[in-house]
């Protein structure tokens, strides 16, 4: 069986007023993800760790900030067309494996909800996807709460 490791990171600047979409899940906050999309930086790594994996590219390549038609696009949209894409090359996901990097607001009870709307997006387990979050103790543009990062590793399996 052939396996492939890929690796994805993303970042969002946070603004005032903004809805905050991460894993697929709206946030309570008072600042959102500032993007093209709906400006999930999870979902957004764990596409480019899913194109990697299958050596596709990035994010970019098939879903450009510069296409009108993704403006405001609910991530879990381009993520269901990744695993699309993947799929059509003939891989599956076996597991993913991510952090969130943010300083406030406090993610972790909406963790399992993130796992359940990825599931769904990918039609895969939630035991198959693995999200953690931390702090940057507050240094650099996370402490100082104006962005959001993510970073996913997928492993994909060859059927």
């Amino acid at each position: 069986m052939d396996f492939r490791i890929g690796f994805g990171y993303d970042v969002h600047q946070l603004q005032q007023g903004l809805p905050f979409w991460l894993g697929g899940v709206q946030i309570e906050h008072t600042k959102g993800s500032l993007g093209h999309s709906d400006g999930d930086a999870l979902i957004h790594a764990i596409c480019d760790a899913m194109l990697g994996a299958a050596n596709l590219g990035d994010i970019g390549v098939y879903f450009p900030d510069t296409d009108p038609s993704l403006k405001g696009i609910d991530s879990k949209i381009l993520l269901r067309k990744t695993m699309d894409i993947i799929a059509q090359k003939g891989y599956t996901i076996g597991n993913i494996d991510s952090t969130i990097c943010l300083q406030r607001p406090k993610v972790k009870d909406y963790i399992p909800k993130m796992q359940a709307e990825l599931a769904k997006a990918l039609d895969i387990e939630p035991q198959q996807i693995s999200i953690k979050a931390t702090t940057t103790e507050k240094l650099g543009f996370v402490g100082r709460e104006e962005g959001v990062s993510a970073y996913a590793v997928v492993l994909l399996r060859k059927n």
